[in-house]
Order: C-alpha cells, then structure tokens, then sequence
C-alpha cells in the first residue's frame, strides 16, 4: 500500500471530463493491498466445485434452468477494481456531461479522490459477486471471487475457510440463477439506474425511479435468501450472526461509510425481501414466488413487498 502515490494521483487528476478515471484506478489500487491468490491446485479446483455444487442445488430446488457465467474468476483487490472500473465509470456518465462546471480542476481532483476512495473501501470488503455488467455493452455476465477478503474475513469471524469460502459461491450462483431466469432483468435495472442518474445530474431525484430500482434489488437480494436456505450444505445462521455482529462492532467511522456506501440498505434489502418470498412460498409455494421473474410487471412494488397478499391477488395466485 502506497498512501503518498495514492494521493499523487489523485492531486494529479488532470483531463477534461469531472473525473480522471485513469488516476481513480491508479489512487484506489495504490491505497490497497491487493492480496495473494498464489493459490495450489487443489484450492483452485475448490472455488471451482463449490459453484458446480451450488449451481446443481440452485436448480434442483428453483426448478430454474440456468448456466453460471463463462467468465468465473478468482480475483485479488486489484482485479476487482480494474473489473469494476467500467461500470463504476457508465453509471457515472450522465453526471459527468450535465454535472456542475464551476472550478474544474479543483471539483476534478474532489471527484476523483471520492471514487478512489469508495472503490478502494468496496475492494477491501467484496467477497464475491455475480456481475451481469449492467450499464455495459453486451450480455456478458461474469462471476468474481475475491479471495484475499474471503480469507481474512473467514479469519476475523473465525469459522471454516471452506464452508465460508462455499456459502460465498452459492449465494453468487443464485444471483446467477435469477437473471438466468429472467433475461430481461439487467435491462429493467440498468433502466431505473440511469433514469434515476441522469435526473440526479439535472438536479433533480427521480424518487419512483429509485423507489423501482430498490424494490427489484430487494426482490433479487430476497429470493436468493430463499434459495439459500434450501440448497445450501447445512444450516448457517451462526455465519450470518457473525457478520452482523462485526458489522454491530465497527467504528463510528466504519459504519458512517457503509451506510455512505449503502451497505446498510443492501442487508434491509436481504431482511425484507426474504420475509416477502417466505410468505409467497408459505401461501402458494416456491413454483409461485418465481412467477416474479416471469416478466418486468411481476416485480413487487414497494407497497407489495410488505404485504404479499397483494402481489398474490395481483398475479392470480
């Protein structure tokens, strides 16, 4: 980790856009270590039959045919950043054309010390994660695993490396499984995210857009609790509870990042989307809760999500 080149790059921002993405990827990555993945034959071959495992369960009990991404990688800190650089940069995109002028250079360097600094914070957290690239060209899908983050979280909550390591892979395979259910998903959520930027940029917040895009989010978030709990090996609620009470046991400043980050949204999402399928499935079973990704108009809408009898009533079931 190198601090002093972090911030040389980015008081060196330079160009002509808001932001000097070069200079995010090289501040980001200079403030991170990106870790080992000198990993032997055996360890390589066990990133790689968890997600088979995970994928013949997802499917057994989905009912969902689905095939998990060409592109399964095991990545260090670096590549994550590098992978995620992109997309950071598409989202960013109508910000940057309509986005404020006054005193470029400085709001140039303010920008891009942000972004290096959200970029280098997600790098040192993500554990793994089902990318269907939203906001990029193409219908790639890619499946990442960060290993160093995998190891030293494992590590800090002391339980198994490698039931840690496997709970990580199908949590992403049913991320996987939903979008291979539902083609047109990445669409409808790029859709939401770039209305609600591209109103942000105008000064505006399109509050439906972004009550939309944190409705699906949740039901994506929600049915892949479901399907943890039926295709995972065993029980792991004690994994769960660890995590939370690390999270419960952070700094102050820790925690004011991750709800900056909207970590703290994303386990509300987990939280009430799941209660949202176990009473789908309860009332109508898992064959009715996966009518969501039949077509964008099955989603939930936020009213439905806390109370599932509605969207049950609206579908027919």
């Amino acid at each position: 980790m190198n601090l002093y080149r972090s911030v040389r790059a980015v008081t060196n921002a330079s160009g002509t856009g808001p932001i000097d993405w070069a200079a995010v990827a090289e501040a980001a990555k200079a403030a991170t270590e990106p870790g080992s993945i000198d990993l032997s034959p055996a360890e390589q071959s066990a990133y790689a039959n968890d997600v088979r495992d995970a994928r013949s369960r997802v499917r057994a009990e989905s009912g969902v045919s689905f095939d998990v991404p060409d592109t399964v990688e095991i990545q260090n800190r670096h590549h994550w950043i590098d992978a995620n650089i992109t997309t950071f940069r598409r989202v960013m995109e109508p910000i940057e054309e309509h986005g404020p002028t006054v005193l470029p250079d400085v709001a140039r360097v303010l920008n891009t010390g942000t972004m290096s600094v959200m970029l280098s914070l997600l790098g040192n957290n993500v554990l793994g994660q089902y990318d269907p690239l939203l906001l990029a060209e193409g219908d790639e899908h890619a499946l990442y695993f960060v290993h160093p983050n995998i190891e030293r979280i494992a590590g800090k909550l002391g339980v198994d490396f490698d039931r840690f390591r496997r709970w990580i892979a199908f949590h992403e395979v049913t991320h996987a499984a939903e979008f291979g259910a539902a083609p047109w998903l990445s669409g409808h959520l790029e859709a939401q995210m770039e209305s609600g930027v591209e109103a942000l940029a105008h000064g505006e917040v399109d509050r439906e857009a972004f009550r939309e895009l944190d409705a699906a989010m949740t039901s994506v978030e929600g049915y892949a609790e479901l399907l943890m709990d039926e295709a995972f090996d065993d029980e792991y609620e004690d994994l769960r509870r660890k995590i939370e009470a690390r999270r419960k046991g952070m700094n102050p400043l820790s925690k004011l990042v991750r709800r900056l980050l909207g970590l703290g949204l994303k386990r509300r999402q987990y939280e009430r989307g799941k209660a949202f399928f176990e009473h789908v499935v309860e009332a109508k079973g898992i064959e009715t809760a996966t009518r969501v990704w039949d077509a964008p108009e099955n989603l939930p809408s936020d009213d439905e999500l806390d109370h599932p009898e509605r969207w049950l009533a609206r579908i027919g079931a």
